[in-house]
């Protein structure tokens, strides 16, 4: 049997001496392909999560939105742009998307499986690369270890994701028994040669993205932390006590399986409601902020000093609570 794995929870960041005295001194850019984006961030190809008004805010925000793939091809030409990317399968019509998104402006691409370490990825991005060379940058994934992320890199993959199983609204973990925590993952990958890593799944706070970054992640993709939003897809309705809120689904779940591919196959996640946000700028300003403040308690001008200096600790399921905002505990 395999050691025990660890999650964002079981571990903390030892603070570390440092000589930054304002944010500004930190630079937590990072390069996917031939782009540099000055914040980590990309947003999930879901239909609840990113359509064109994310993309657009993520790009004007540093950060990278991933036009969801649930829809018709012209669909999605019509929320793509340049500063877009977009989500394509590994089966059908991807080789036509990835071409007619192309004469559109968009040069990234996200191969979008929930198991990418398959022979069918394998010869999707072999096709894609024979056909398009270096003009497109390719992410691909998920995958949840090491093997996955090397061959996935091998293969042609210029951004891997990693994570399987780990996202708040997916329960691919309880219906098939198969899963790695994603920083568990994030920690085996790191010292493989390979592709940028994209830590995706069960990422909840500012300090997880921190912790992301130091177990060895170039960005991470944030889901529910973006859903909600004035620019995730979808209205705002009210309750009976006039709070508002706005649908958040799992892909593999019932209603968008239903929605987009006339039945329901597999069942590896849900569809809830989300009390509504505002806008997704004040989330983005937010977590640009703290995740600079993160750095720097590591003494980390950039998230390469980051991984350098980082020391991690396991914490206690006393630590844990302790770690929490507990005054109300008190009482």
């Amino acid at each position: 049997m395999r050691r025990q794995t660890v999650s964002f929870d079981d571990v903390l960041l030892v603070p570390q001496m440092s000589d930054i005295t304002s944010r500004s001194q930190v630079d937590i850019s990072s390069r996917l392909g031939t782009r540099e984006f000055s914040l980590p961030i990309l947003s999930s190809p879901m239909d609840t999560v990113t359509g064109g008004a994310m993309t657009w805010t993520m790009g004007s925000m540093g950060g990278l939105g991933i036009l969801h793939r649930y829809c018709s091809i012209d669909d999605q030409v019509d929320m793509a742009h340049e500063q877009s990317a977009a989500a394509v399968g590994i089966t059908g019509d991807y080789l036509e998307r990835v071409d007619i998104l192309k004469k559109f402006g968009v040069k990234i691409f996200c191969l979008d499986v929930a198991h990418g370490h398959h022979k069918l990825m394998k010869d999707a991005l072999q096709k894609l690369r024979d056909k398009h060379g270096d003009s497109i940058t390719i992410i691909a994934g998920n995958v949840a270890t090491s093997q996955g992320y090397a061959d996935l890199s091998e293969w042609g993959a210029d951004a891997v994701r990693i994570g399987i199983g780990g996202g708040s609204i997916c329960s691919t973990r309880i219906q098939t028994g198969h899963g790695v925590p994603t920083f568990q993952s994030v920690l085996d990958c790191r010292d493989v040669d390979g592709a940028t890593i994209i830590a995706d799944g069960g990422i909840r706070t500012a300090g997880d993205i921190v912790k992301s970054l130091a177990a060895g992640a170039d960005f991470v993709m944030l889901g529910s932390m973006l859903a909600g939003t004035d620019q995730s897809p979808g209205d705002v309705f009210q309750n009976n006590e006039g709070k508002k809120y706005k649908v958040y689904r799992g892909m593999a779940s019932v209603e968008a399986q239903k929605d987009w591919r006339g039945e329901a196959k597999s069942l590896e996640g849900i569809s809830t409601t989300i009390p509504y946000k505002g806008s997704v700028v004040d989330i983005l300003e937010s977590l640009a902020t703290n995740i600079k403040s993160g750095l720097s308690y590591s003494g980390a001008r950039n998230i390469r000093e980051l991984q350098a200096k980082a020391r991690f600790i396991a914490q206690s399921s006393a630590g844990q609570s302790e770690s929490n905002t507990h005054i109300l505990n008190r009482r």
